[in-house]
């Protein structure tokens, strides 16, 4: 077979050529489409299912909420474990697939069970899924420089102008929010008037939950016109919640404002956002969809940041804590060094041991081929070029030209030894 396949090189070179330019053609396609990153993304396949219910300690929300998901997750195909933890408030857990499932087809299979599963939950307790993200999806990070401006002014737009806009650009899993002060009304009341007109704190929160609602009616006609009914009902600013009736009082409505005061406050934090020593700032975490391109996601972030800028406050713009791009760019650049340094040693060895530009030819024409098959390779598979495949790539120049080198050789002996014996006949 093998020599067969060399003879119908020998007498069809003008095929072997024009498939060789082909391959050549399409390895350099492939360099073109083939994800670029720094680092190999080894992650397992896995889907994370959070489920936050605030206040519970971390015993019981492993008895009534990590245990009920697990047990009830397991029984999904192709799983080769489930891992979960428990904290403060918080559940994770991580269904880990097999390599070969897709994370699409895994995560329908998951959100399809925890709507079985969720029926087990406490009331009021919804699990959801992570970001269809990566260990190493974390591949930008910004803050806002806005000087005098309040951090929780600085929030409210990176959550409700930034993060929406940021959250649009193809590839982008989620634009996670972080430091800062998270905007909301606080009630502080007053024990002693509460023990006085008899209120409790569930009565509290139940007034202003139902208080803040819009209501509709239906439509009724009225002196051949329709009008619709509906009320208005939202909460606007503080007064608002001051003038929240909860109970009736010798007849008397008791209002919010009665039986203690609001103020516009800060959520509670578990840490702060700290930029080199300079103080505290607010920005995000861009988080790169699974397979998706590093280098293109990070520039189309940048690009959608500056139509963003542009609708900002005055005076308000992006900084950048981190980009990867740069760690990309000067480790492709690297090793695509190297690869050309490799590329012309190889040559230079081949022609000064051979000493025959032609047989030389031969030899360095695999090399180009070589390496364009191999991206070929990496794209057929959705392998990135990063370090460790390129740099395989290079180990590999070494070995690429010895098949070559060993075949040619003999075969320029053999040439040689057939001209000896033609020029001197034996007698």
């Amino acid at each position: 077979m093998v020599e067969k396949l060399i003879s119908f090189s020998l007498r069809n070179r003008a095929v072997v050529l024009l498939i060789s330019a082909c391959l050549f053609g399409w390895g350099i396609y492939s360099v073109q489409q083939n994800p670029i990153d720094a680092i190999p993304d080894l992650s397992e396949n896995q889907v994370i299912v959070f489920t936050e219910w605030m206040g519970r300690s971390p015993q019981v929300i492993e008895d009534q909420v990590t245990y009920p998901l697990v047990s009830n997750l397991q029984g999904i195909p192709k799983i080769k474990n489930i891992r979960a933890s428990s904290m403060f408030g918080m559940s994770f857990v991580y269904i880990i697939f097999e390599d070969n499932v897709d994370p699409y087809w895994a995560r329908t299979r998951v959100l399809e069970r925890l709507n079985y599963a969720q029926r087990l939950l406490p009331q009021n307790v919804v699990p959801t899924l992570g970001p269809d993200g990566t260990g190493v999806g974390h591949v930008f990070w910004y803050h806002l420089d806005a000087k005098g401006m309040d951090l929780g002014e600085q929030r409210a737009i990176q959550d409700w102008y930034v993060k929406f806009a940021l959250q649009t650009v193809p590839g982008v899993a989620e634009v996670a929010s972080f430091g800062g002060f998270e905007k909301q009304y606080q009630l502080v009341l007053d024990p002693l008037k509460m023990q006085y007109y008899n209120i409790s704190i569930m009565e509290v929160m139940n007034a202003v939950k139902t208080s803040n609602n819009d209501v509709g009616g239906r439509k009724f006609e009225m002196s051949n016109m329709s009008y619709i009914v509906r009320g208005l009902g939202y909460i606007k600013n503080i007064k608002d919640v001051e003038d929240i009736a909860i109970k009736n009082y010798n007849s008397v409505p008791v209002k919010v404002s009665d039986i203690g005061s609001v103020q516009m406050g800060g959520d509670l934090r578990l840490g702060i956002f700290d930029y080199n020593g300079t103080g505290e700032v607010v920005g995000g975490i861009v988080v790169m969809r699974y397979g998706e391109n590093a280098d293109k996601v990070i520039k189309a972030v940048k690009l959608k940041m500056k139509e963003v800028e542009k609708g900002l406050p005055e005076g308000v713009t992006f900084k950048t804590s981190y980009d990867r791009s740069d760690l990309i760019e000067k480790a492709i650049e690297s090793v695509k060094g190297t690869l050309i340094e490799e590329m012309i040693a190889v040559s230079i060895i081949v022609l000064l041991f051979l000493f025959h530009w032609r047989s030389a030819l031969v030899i360095l024409i695999q090399i180009p081929v070589s390496i364009a098959v191999s991206f070929i390779l990496l794209q057929s598979f959705s392998i990135s070029s990063n370090i460790m495949s390129l740099t395989g790539i290079a180990l590999a120049i070494g070995v690429i030209v010895d098949d070559g080198i060993v075949m040619v050789e003999n075969a320029y002996r053999s040439i040689s030894e057939k001209q000896e014996e033609s020029n001197n006949p034996t007698i």
